[in-house]
């Protein structure tokens, strides 16, 4: 197990509250659910930097050929045709 460390939290009392009604609810401390949450919300924004970084290195061509590529006999259900943009 990693080392823990303290961080003296400042919340307002509406927050406090509701996180106390919360974390009982749940059956867990009011410090596992904080830790949770920040996990599950750094997380999302590693999460975010990673699709737009992928995004900058995207060849949208290739992947127009490979979308317009053999797809079996059905054509596009309507709502599914591709949309070319200018």
């Amino acid at each position: 197990m990693k080392p823990q460390t303290n961080y003296a939290l400042r919340l307002q009392s509406s927050i406090m509250e509701e996180l106390k009604k919360v974390a009982e609810e749940e059956g867990t401390s009011i410090n596992q659910f904080i830790n949770v949450a920040v996990a599950e919300k750094l997380a999302v924004l590693r999460t975010v930097e990673y699709f737009k970084e992928r995004a900058a290195h995207a060849d949208m061509e290739a992947f127009r050929r490979f979308l317009e590529g053999e797809g079996g006999t059905e054509p596009p259900r309507e709502g599914d045709e591709l949309v070319v943009s200018p």
